[in-house]
């Protein structure tokens, strides 16, 4: 397939593909450091540019799509480029296979945690894969730009909307105003009997405590079961709301876990590929052990499934109506935007002496005059950042 033509759909779909959905997302699930922005770019180089399996713009239309549901953004679109690939089967094999790899590395941590009390130091690897995982955000974001910004006022829309994420203005404010000025903007030109987009209908929160039903360590299972999928089902935002989710039920009112705990947790998820959200992998662990880790995950993923599996069928609708269509390139020029933010941020504390920054360069150079895989880029980074630790 072209990078140009549209990804297949319906019976269209290979239903025998979701074998290669699940051995990329398995791989991308190893190798995917740094947050959503870098799993992001990761997916569009392996899944655009190498495979071509969808378009930058379809790539783009799903990477927006998956801004409009509460969860892992990241996680939510390597579940929804499963879907395109291989229908309700590549669906699962992605989801599954790119969370995997991160809760099987945090279970094993927490219980190093639990055994020890601390966890095994990686900041040596962190220090070379991280400049390498920015140069490939860097180049992601640098294809998706010609994609994404048709115009000059969506060049301005994502120029403010960067803006106005350094300046501090909450990620969801921003994309919900990015998408209302796109759609205002087309709106005085459509017929007045023109028909509107249905409004999003709101998540109930499940607040407070939760009842307790037969012995104490059923119910203690249970409570953590729901409170899991409570989090998963509302939480917009980045790992800091998913934190003072955290913080919230298991410190605060269930008082299962220390605040000291619980930052160890988020300091895991941050330097174990894939998704930030294996935090409650280590939260489950340290609650009710491998039980608890394994209920934890699939509560907190769990929605996400649910959420793409009912995006499915409305994401190709978007692109089919003017005022829709028009939101839609609001919300990707704003995405785009908010993923440049983080890449900048990321860089402010990652690039941090000159062998950083030829780490950096060096990568960038790479993906642009090579077809090079990745995963060698991120394995490269690895080597230099131990042989920088252990050596004098």
């Amino acid at each position: 397939m072209s990078r140009d033509q549209p990804a297949p759909s319906g019976d269209a779909r290979g239903h025998a593909s979701w074998r290669e959905v699940a051995l990329l997302f398995l791989k991308l699930g190893v190798i995917a450091f740094g947050g959503p922005a870098a799993h992001t770019a990761m997916m569009r180089d392996e899944l655009v540019r190498r495979r071509g399996w969808v378009s930058d713009r379809r790539f783009a239309d799903l990477m927006g799509a998956t801004n409009l549901i509460p969860g892992p953004n990241s996680t939510e679109l390597a579940i929804h480029l499963g879907h395109d690939r291989a229908g309700r089967r590549g669906l699962i094999a992605a989801g599954v296979c790119f969370i995997l790899p991160a809760a099987l590395m945090v279970t094993a941590l927490a219980w190093a945690y639990v055994r020890y009390g601390t966890t095994p130091a990686i900041q040596g690897l962190l220090y070379g894969v991280v400049p390498a995982v920015i140069a490939i955000i860097a180049h992601a974001l640098l294809g998706l730009l010609r994609t994404v910004i048709t115009s000059a006022w969506l060049a301005v829309l994502a120029i403010a909307a960067l803006a106005a994420y350094l300046l501090g203005v909450n990620e969801l404010l921003i994309l919900a105003a990015g998408a209302a000025l796109a759609a205002a903007v087309l709106l005085p030109r459509t017929r007045p009997g023109a028909r509107r987009p249905h409004g999003l209908l709101a998540l109930p929160v499940l607040g407070g405590p939760l009842p307790v039903f037969g012995d104490p360590t059923g119910a203690q299972l249970a409570q953590l079961f729901a409170t899991m999928l409570k989090i998963g089902a509302v939480l917009y935002g980045s790992g800091y709301v998913l934190l003072a989710f955290l913080r919230g039920d298991f410190v605060e009112r269930l008082g299962w876990i220390t605040s000291q705990q619980l930052v160890d947790a988020i300091s895991v998820g941050q330097v174990t590929p894939g998704p930030l959200f294996t935090t409650a992998t280590f939260v489950g662990y340290l609650v009710a052990g491998p039980v608890g880790a394994f209920l934890a995950t699939v509560a907190i993923f769990l929605p996400s499934f649910v959420f793409v599996g009912l995006l499915t069928k409305l994401t190709d609708r978007l692109r089919s109506r003017a005022w829709t269509s028009a939101l839609l390139d609001g919300l990707n020029a704003t995405a785009l935007a908010l993923m440049a933010g983080v890449s900048y941020q990321l860089a402010r504390t990652a690039i941090i002496d000159p062998l950083t920054l030829a780490i950096a360069l060096t990568a960038l150079a790479l993906l642009w005059r090579t077809r090079l895989n990745t995963a060698w880029l991120i394995a490269g980074g690895a080597l230099i950042g131990l042989a920088h630790t252990l050596l004098p």
